[in-house]
């Protein structure tokens, strides 16, 4: 998994019903844009993350 800054790290739900998580990557701290990665969620909160297979990384959109 690569990612960049600003790229949004999208975690889906387990269990019928649940919500996929968002947020968004602000810091990178493995070799060549791979994890682990400091990430920013919707509700506010930073995590450190290993993502796992059911997390995609969605590439920032380009202005």
């Amino acid at each position: 998994m690569q990612a960049n800054v600003g790229d949004m790290l999208i975690i889906h739900g387990h269990v019928v019903g649940q919500r996929d998580r968002k947020g968004e990557i602000i810091e990178i701290r493995g070799p060549a844009g791979s994890p682990p990665y400091v990430v920013r969620f919707d509700d506010g909160h930073e995590q450190l993350m290993f993502p796992g297979p059911d997390a995609v990384v969605q590439p920032a959109m380009s202005e």
